[in-house]
């Protein structure tokens, strides 16, 4: 499929747009190809786009100061990412994005998101639909680091996402579940 339909169709679910309004809001994307490993957003950078995932596989993470990694998200096609924060306040990234596979994305300024959303009512509502969505998600995965084992949690991650396993090295799974690689193998086998 078309990165213009890909999108469309997936905007659609939410939001219907005119043709005339789609064709507006597309020319405001730039279609990127990255390689695996390569990076999108490193921590310190100036942030002023998020990404909608054609294809691949990107991962949002942070490196702590005694340089453990934590996996805020892996996003699939039809998943947006950025570092938010940066994004929406102006301030560095202190967050990383980059690709586990080869990806293709459309990029998004803040700027020009932030225009569709003032001309189109219907843009401004899927924008906030998925940032709740995105929200109601992040505090689901919060409560379940809180409240739930290893196990348990690599049971949700499994059940929600099975195609993950299929993509994700094991290490950065671990890494999103916060258990170690041998931890994870030990769930993964039992």
């Amino acid at each position: 499929m078309q990165p213009k339909e890909f999108l469309k169709e997936h905007i659609a679910k939410t939001a219907l747009l005119t043709d005339d309004e789609f064709d507006y809001f597309f020319s405001f994307f730039k279609h990127l190809s990255y390689k695996k490993g390569q990076s999108i957003i490193a921590e310190g950078d100036k942030v002023e786009h998020e990404f909608f995932v054609l294809g691949g596989c990107l991962k949002t993470f942070y490196i702590n100061d005694d340089l453990k990694m934590f996996i805020l998200q892996f996003a699939m096609p039809t998943w947006w990412a950025s570092d938010y924060n940066a994004l929406y306040s102006g301030a560095k990234a202190t967050v990383n994005v980059d690709c586990i596979t080869d990806a293709e994305v459309l990029c998004l300024s803040n700027a020009d998101r932030e225009k569709m959303c003032n001309n189109i009512h219907r843009i401004e509502h899927f924008f906030r639909w998925r940032t709740n969505k995105g929200y109601v998600a992040s505090q689901k995965r919060l409560l379940s680091l809180m409240n739930n084992d290893a196990k348990h949690r690599y049971e949700e991650l499994l059940e929600q996402y099975p195609a993950l396993y299929n993509i994700v090295p094991k290490t950065l799974i671990a890494a999103y579940l916060g258990v170690s690689r041998e931890t994870l193998s030990r769930l993964y086998h039992s």
